[in-house]
């Protein structure tokens, strides 16, 4: 990525850790063509290795919300760039060495299952026995927006400064709001081609998820094409307690809105599964945001104290609402999709609807 566009946190943070630690990876394409999205999900855990859930795995959510994956067992597989998001795992190699970054011809030829990604590059291919289905890919990126102002010459955490000690768990950070990629995807023999397609990726790290959380992300809307949205709220862990946070984050026209706890008034209300609401407001602007699925969702793994464990569920065909104004009611946005990432996680499935200073 642009040095520019670099957000805090893009390295691997797992080098040196022993004990309890995961770190994972989500990178996601949009296909408005094809009505479809991929969603690529990285993890290690444990990686020093020798303990109960030492390893890695990738998984995918492809068209019409199928699912894939595949365990990575072996951690000296894994390699990450501590200054850069730069990362990989080999499952079946012809390469004698310790991993490490391949020109892309190079691990097509010589990486027989695993992955690689970068700023610029997402490439892999896993495959199920079981079922014999499979995911070949391989895509570049152009990144368009990080996370925070594009014109600053430094780009933003996203839980905000102290993110950068280790008080919160897990640890979140957006690394590309918003870029176009371009490549193929083989997904079980159907082929997918596309140029300039909406991008996205994400992290997080540490040794503990939420015990419940929610999300929106969408960078494809009808006739809004420089607009992306990541919004999402959990209760996490902080030092010796539990809090309830949430925020929201617009790139539009090369502007970022950022509603977070420490600027803004930040309220929800999340059902077990089928509707999301957010609003939020702050010293100049104001937003609201409703998503809704008639689908029912597909269930993903997610690390957690006992190993990676079905704990969220997701689709990526949400259906999503969005205003953007002035406190003083002006519009700034208004703006609609069909493709629409929304999810739920944590002790599933919730037993009630979850609200935080929510009015009707």
């Amino acid at each position: 990525m642009a040095e520019r566009l670099q957000t805090p946190h893009s390295g691997y943070h797992g080098s040196g850790q022993s004990g309890r630690f995961f770190e994972g990876w989500y990178y996601r394409v949009t296909l408005p063509a094809a009505g479809e999205t991929f969603a690529f999900m990285y993890s290690i855990e444990d990686p020093a290795g020798g303990a109960p859930h030492s390893g890695g795995a990738a998984q995918i959510l492809g068209p019409d919300d199928e699912y894939l994956w595949r365990t990575l067992p072996d951690p000296q597989g894994f390699w990450g760039a501590r200054d850069r998001l730069a990362l990989g795992h080999w499952r079946r190699t012809d390469d004698p060495g310790a991993a490490h970054e391949l020109e892309p011809d190079s691990f097509a030829n010589t990486v027989q299952e695993g992955y690689q990604a970068t700023a610029r590059l997402n490439q892999g291919y896993i495959h199920d026995p079981a079922s014999e289905r499979y995911c070949r890919w391989q895509y570049t990126i152009e990144p368009v927006y990080g996370w925070g102002d594009p014109n600053h010459a430094q780009q933003q955490s996203t839980a905000g400064w102290l993110s950068r000690l280790p008080i919160f768990e897990p640890g979140w950070q957006i690394l590309m709001a918003h870029g176009r990629a371009s490549g193929w995807i083989d997904w079980s023999g159907h082929h997918y081609y596309f140029d300039q397609a909406p991008a996205y990726s994400e992290k997080n790290w540490g040794q503990a998820f939420p015990q419940r959380w929610f999300w929106f992300n969408c960078n494809h809307f009808d006739a809004e094409p420089d607009l992306a949205l990541t919004a999402g709220g959990g209760r996490r862990g902080v030092l010796w307690w539990q809090e309830s946070v949430a925020m929201v984050g617009i790139h539009y026209q090369g502007q970022f809105y950022e509603f977070v706890p420490w600027n803004s008034e930040v309220s929800w209300r999340v059902e077990p599964w089928g509707c999301w609401q957010m609003r939020a407001r702050r010293d100049r602007y104001q937003v609201e945001l409703t998503g809704t699925t008639q689908r029912s969702g597909t269930a993903l793994r997610a690390p957690m104290p006992n190993g990676l464990q079905f704990c969220c569920r997701d689709t990526m065909h949400g259906e999503l609402q969005l205003d953007l104004k002035t406190r003083a009611g002006e519009p700034i946005v208004t703006a609609r999709s069909q493709q629409c990432g929304l999810e739920v996680g944590g002790e599933l499935p919730w037993s009630t609807t979850w609200s935080q200073d929510w009015t009707a």
